[in-house]
């Protein structure tokens, strides 16, 4: 069995050391969802959940050191987006479309989603993006599979943590550890498709 998640993911960085993955669903099969993840400069790692159903499969499949259930809302407008996860608040633009994206529009889509074929870009990818997996274990003896269909570069961000300001947009460094790969460096906005494959 594939579950299938389609929607985007934003990595991005601030100057503080506070780095946030964002993952934006409209079509799961845990229906609409958006969640976060938080790695302080620590090291510590948090999941924001909007509920404990979806609290439960991600941390599944992701490590942290502490998971929390809280309302996530979502709002985008043009290029605008605006996360609200207590204790963060997030606010991104979108740049043009990056080299890569324009390279990624060009796989058709069947394609680009079959596992054959991401399986066969992780090697591209290991090599371009420090970092960045397109395949690796989901825990629990499964699968996953990223199928980038599209990027575009953030241009700034306001990140609050806690109530504090974290001072604006920076690379995603050093990367995440939430799974087998990082988002990449450079602060963007994914269009992706993944695939978690059991057994």
């Amino acid at each position: 069995m594939i579950d299938r998640f389609d929607g985007c993911i934003a990595g991005l960085g601030s100057p503080a050391g506070l780095r946030v993955v964002v993952g934006h669903w409209p079509w799961s099969p845990l229906g609409a969802f958006t969640d976060v993840m938080v790695e302080r400069p620590d090291g510590h790692r948090i999941l924001l959940a909007p509920d404990e159903q979806v609290a439960a499969f991600v941390a599944q499949t992701y490590s942290f050191d502490e998971v929390r259930c809280t309302p996530v809302t979502t709002t985008v407008a043009g290029n605008r987006w605006q996360v609200h996860a207590d204790p963060l608040e997030l606010e991104f633009t979108t740049g043009r479309r990056t080299a890569l994206g324009l390279l990624l529009r060009t796989v058709p889509r069947p394609l680009a989603t079959a596992p054959a074929w991401i399986t066969a870009v992780d090697v591209v990818a290991r090599r371009v993006l420090p970092g960045v997996r397109t395949r690796g274990s989901a825990g629990q003896g499964r699968r996953e599979y990223y199928a980038a269909l599209d990027m575009h570069a953030l241009t700034g961000a306001r990140i609050v943590w806690q109530g504090v300001d974290q001072g604006g947009l920076a690379p995603v460094d050093p990367p995440v550890r939430f799974g087998f790969g990082s988002t990449p460096r450079t602060p963007s906005l994914v269009r992706v498709v993944t695939l978690v494959r059991e057994g």
